[in-house]
């Protein structure tokens, strides 16, 4: 398991996780607000996640983290 706290969000995922490969995302206070596949960006939750959210994913992902 990875977990990175970032931007106010903490960013979460699993290895060997199920298809498609995706991080959870949860607020600062730890509640889930939903999860967003890799590389793409898209949400797999009825929710939208925001800007900086994806700005996030996006520097994880430069950063070879994800």
């Amino acid at each position: 398991m990875g977990r990175i706290r970032r931007g106010g969000y903490f960013i979460v995922w699993w290895i060997g996780d199920h298809e498609p490969r995706h991080v959870h995302v949860y607020d600062s206070d730890e509640a889930f607000l939903g999860r967003v596949e890799i590389p793409s960006g898209e949400p797999m939750d009825d929710w939208k996640p925001s800007r900086k959210v994806l700005k996030i994913i996006s520097e994880l992902i430069q950063e070879g983290r994800l």
